[in-house]
């Protein structure tokens, strides 16, 4: 979870093994303040029933073309997010979440939070 206004990085969660993204969020619980947005990508589908302010991206269809509105309305939403898939490339470079982790499993969360103090102070430099 990133805000929005400096880039920082909120909080993290793991788990073992391959669980998609929404379903870690829901195990997470973890609970968002009503007037906070959340900028969500199309993987999260269905989180309008657990957050009412969220928006994530119109999906095309065989039999539905995305308007024009609905393009632009992608677009915005998908320059908006685009700190936060800045912020998980450089995660990435860190190789934690890229390749398998061969390390003792219980240090992993600590090892993950240690990579994003380490990008929140690379922030305040």
């Amino acid at each position: 979870m990133i805000n929005g206004q400096g880039g920082k990085i909120i909080c993290t969660k793991g788990c073992e093994g391959k669980r998609h993204d929404f379903q870690l969020l829901k195990d997470s619980k973890v609970h968002f303040q009503k007037g906070t947005a959340a900028l969500l990508d199309s993987g999260y589908q269905g989180i309008e029933d657990i957050h009412s302010n969220s928006f994530i991206p119109e999906k095309n269809t065989k039999l539905k073309k995305l308007t024009k509105q609905q393009k632009i309305y992608n677009r915005m939403l998908s320059s908006a997010r685009v700190l936060v898939e800045n912020v998980i490339g450089w995660i990435k470079r860190f190789r934690i979440l890229t390749e398998r982790y061969r390390n003792r499993r219980k240090r992993f969360g600590l090892r993950f939070n240690l990579i994003a103090g380490i990008y929140n102070y690379e922030l305040q430099q």
